[in-house]
C-alpha cells in the first residue's frame, strides 16, 4: 500500500509539472508628458448691453429693423415725427439771421459814433451806449446760436441709429406708440454688442497658487478651453483679460474672465459654458489603462508580473483620469514593470503566469 501511495503521489506531481501556466495579457506603462485640467461652470456676457433710448416727444412712424437682426454701426433704428423739431430748427436758424443783422447794425453804428466822438458830435455816453448794444448783440448772437445748436440737436433725437454692431432685442414699443422723452428718456430696446463675448467663471485659489509656485502666474496667453452646449460641439480658445485681486472667502475661489472673439454671432449671451483649464504639467508621467487597475480595503492595486514570469501584488498611487481610459499612477510603479491588463479576478499574488505582450 506504501508503495502505491508513493507512486500515485509521482503521477499527480507528473501531471501538476505538466500543467501549463496561465498566459495573462500585460503591458508596459505609457511614458509621456501629461497637462492636467480641470473643468468649471461659467456663463457667457456680452461685451455691452446698449438701451436704445428715444429724447424727444413725439410719434415712432418706422422702425427699420427685424427684432433679432444684427446690425452695423450707423444703421437706422427708429424714425420720431420730426415736423415739430424741424419747425424748431427753422425757427431758431431765423433767429440767428436776426441776431447776425442787429449785431451788425449795431457795430457800424458804433464804428460811427467812434469818429463823430472826435469832432464833438456826439456825447460820451451816446458812444458808451452804441458799445454796450455791439455787446448785447454779440450776446444775443451767441444764445441764437446756441439755440439753433439745441434744435438741431433735438431733430437728430428724431432719426436714432445703431451706436455700435451688434444684435437688436425686442422693441418695447410699436410703430405709431407716442412716447415722451424730453423730460426722461425712454428705452426702445436694447442693442447686445456682442462681437466680441465675455466668459465669467471662478477657480480655486489652490490652482492658482500652483501656477505662482511654478512661476506661471501670467494669464494673458492661455490655451484655455471654452465649451458651449451639452453636446460640447462648439469649442473656442479665449484669452484672459481679468483675473480678481482678491480671494471670495464664502468661496475661495477668484472671479476670471476671458475674451471670446464672436464675430460669427454664434454665442448668445447668459449662455452657460464648460471652461477647461490646464493646472499643472507633468513631465514623462506614468499612465497606465484605468479598467487594470484594482481596488481593495488598502486601496487601488495593479498585479506585475516579474522577470521570472510570477505575480507581484503592488499597491500603488494613483492620480486623474487623461483621455477617458488611462489613469496617472503617482507612485508605486516603474516605467519598465509589466502589469496585468486583462482578467485580474483569475490571477493572485504569487502566481506563475505566462506573460502575453499586449501592444
Amino acid at each position: 500500500m506504501a508503495l502505491l501511495a508513493v507512486g500515485a503521489c509521482q503521477k499527480n506531481e507528473e501531471k501538476t509539472t505538466a500543467a501549463p501556466a496561465l498566459p495573462v495579457e500585460v503591458a508596459h506603462p505609457i511614458i509621456r508628458d501629461i497637462t492636467l485640467t480641470r473643468e468649471y461652470p461659467g456663463y457667457l456676457a456680452a461685451d455691452a448691453t446698449i438701451p436704445i433710448v428715444g429724447r424727444v416727444n413725439g410719434t415712432i412712424t418706422k422702425r427699420s429693423f427685424t427684432e433679432g437682426q444684427r446690425v452695423k454701426k450707423g444703421d437706422p433704428l427708429f424714425t420720431i415725427e420730426p415736423t415739430l423739431y424741424r419747425n424748431a430748427v427753422e425757427q431758431a436758424a431765423a433767429a440767428v439771421k436776426t441776431a447776425e443783422a442787429e449785431l451788425e447794425y449795431a457795430k457800424s453804428n458804433y464804428e460811427r459814433m467812434k469818429v463823430a466822438i472826435n469832432s464833438d458830435a456826439v456825447s460820451q455816453i451816446e458812444l458808451l451806449q452804441a458799445k454796450s448794444r455791439v455787446e448785447s448783440g454779440e450776446a444775443a448772437l451767441d444764445n441764437a446760436r446756441a439755440a439753433l445748436s439745441t434744435a438741431k440737436t433735438k431733430l437728430g433725437y428724431c432719426h436714432i441709429s445703431s451706436p455700435a454692431d451688434g444684435a437688436v432685442g425686442l422693441s418695447i414699443y410699436p410703430v405709431g406708440a407716442y412716447i415722451s422723452g424730453e423730460a426722461s428718456p425712454v428705452e426702445l430696446c436694447k442693442l447686445y454688442k456682442d462681437n466680441l463675448m465675455y466668459a465669467y467663471f471662478d477657480i480655486t485659489d489652490n490652482q492658482w497658487l500652483k501656477k505662482v509656485q511654478k512661476g506661471t502666474e501670467s494669464m494673458d496667453q492661455s490655451d484655455i478651453t471654452f465649451t458651449v452646449g451639452e453636446r460640447k460641439a462648439l469649442r473656442w480658445n479665449a484669452k484672459i483679460d481679468f483675473l480678481a485681486p482678491a480671494v471670495n472667502l464664502s468661496t475661495g475661489t477668484l472671479k476670471v474672465r476671458a475674451e471670446l472673439d464672436n464675430s460669427s454671432g454664434i454665442l448668445k449671451p447668459g449662455s452657460y459654458i464648460s471652461v477647461t483649464m490646464p493646472y499643472e504639467e507633468i513631465k514623462n508621467g506614468i499612465l497606465v489603462h484605468d479598467a487594470s487597475i484594482g481596488t481593495d480595503q488598502l486601496g487601488k492595486f495593479l498585479y506585475i508580473v516579474s522577470d521570472s514570469s510570477r505575480v507581484e501584488y503592488r499597491r500603488i498611487d494613483v492620480g486623474g483620469l487623461i483621455d477617458d481610459t488611462l489613469r496617472i499612477v503617482t507612485d508605486g510603479l516603474e516605467p519598465n514593470d509589466r502589469y496585468v491588463t486583462k482578467a485580474l479576478l483569475k490571477v493572485r499574488n504569487g502566481m506563475q503566469v505566462t506573460p502575453v505582450m499586449n501592444h
